[in-house]
């Protein structure tokens, strides 16, 4: 990313953090890039929005990616609780790269019409039964990267969605155990190809979510989080609050969720689950509107942080 690029960016996170959402100090797990540093590296961030720590660099034994971070369980969670409470150098902000919290995860489960707020302004009833369907994990970018327009598409849209991360394999996981299975939380913006949705592949949601997955910026674990069915969810786009709701509109939560689709495949350390976006996507606005070539979108979720994402 050029430095004016990354200087923009650190404006509007910046920007975004004066509004409604309070920063949170607890455990939030990073995959970042420095030059100074050869390939990526496992991190904690320092609050919503501060600098980076290098886990790698307190323990070089840790491995570099989330995926394995995870598949370690307790014995690498343990190292990262003895680096956030030690006084160590935090690497600013600006000197880091922000790669999405989970990278080529083996599944991305997605669910569709999991807001009721979102089906009401559908006019649509509320589902009975979880709609999953799925995303290529190639589709996940990191958190502030670009989102690149594809040109099989006229009608790209915005989607804020909470993403849960798994951290312990498992199938046919009651929900009474499901969040022992849950790592933690981060912010997701599943960008949607509306032309694709709805016209074309036979109706079918999976070509039309082969965009982009941007991801991040932590993943916050779930011991961290004083409840995952209780935050605030935006979107804004250049500036415009276009998205607002909360996740206690959720019809399905985490544990029935992982219940359900535990049922049919398993899930293993890093997969994730994008948990449905709530009303104000742009294709029922009226008129329809979609993303162009120069917006901005800010995805954000209470406790999580905030996404920021130029279109190109």
């Amino acid at each position: 990313m050029l430095v004016s690029g990354r200087r923009r960016l650190l404006t509007a996170l910046l920007q975004a953090q004066k509004w409604r959402f309070q920063p949170s100090r607890d455990m939030r797990l990073v995959q970042f890039q420095a030059p100074h540093l050869v390939g990526p590296h496992l991190g904690l961030e320092t609050g919503n929005g501060g600098g980076v720590i290098n886990l790698n660099a307190f323990d070089p034994t840790l491995p570099k990616t989330m995926t394995q971070f995870l598949e370690q369980g307790e014995a690498t969670l343990s190292v990262a609780r003895r680096a956030l409470a030690a006084q160590l150098p935090v690497l600013p902000r600006s000197e880091v790269t922000f790669l999405a919290p989970v990278t080529r995860p083996d599944k991305v489960v997605c669910v569709g019409m999991n807001y009721a707020d979102h089906c009401k302004e559908q006019n649509v009833p509320v589902p009975k039964e979880p709609i999953i369907f799925s995303k290529f994990a190639s589709s996940i970018v990191g958190p502030y990267d670009e989102v690149v327009l594809p040109p099989e598409s006229q009608e790209v849209d915005w989607e804020a969605e909470l993403a849960v991360v798994i951290g312990k394999k498992g199938k046919h996981i009651k929900a009474t155990d499901a969040m022992a299975h849950v790592a933690g939380f981060t912010v997701a913006h599943d960008v949607s190809a509306r032309d694709w949705l709805t016209t074309r592949n036979g109706k079918q949601w999976l070509l039309g979510k082969d965009t982009f997955c941007p991801l991040g910026p932590a993943l916050v674990t779930k011991d961290s989080v004083a409840d995952p069915h209780n935050l605030k969810i935006c979107c804004r786009v250049n500036g415009e609050v276009v998205q607002s709701s909360n996740t206690n509109q959720m019809v399905f939560k985490t544990e029935d969720l992982i219940a359900w689709v535990s049922q049919f495949v398993t899930f293993y350390p890093g997969d994730v689950i994008l948990t449905g976006t709530p009303p104000g996507v742009g294709v029922f606005r009226k008129p329809p509107v979609f993303l162009k070539k120069g917006d901005e979108v800010q995805c954000e979720i209470e406790e999580l942080g905030v996404i920021i994402n130029k279109v190109v």
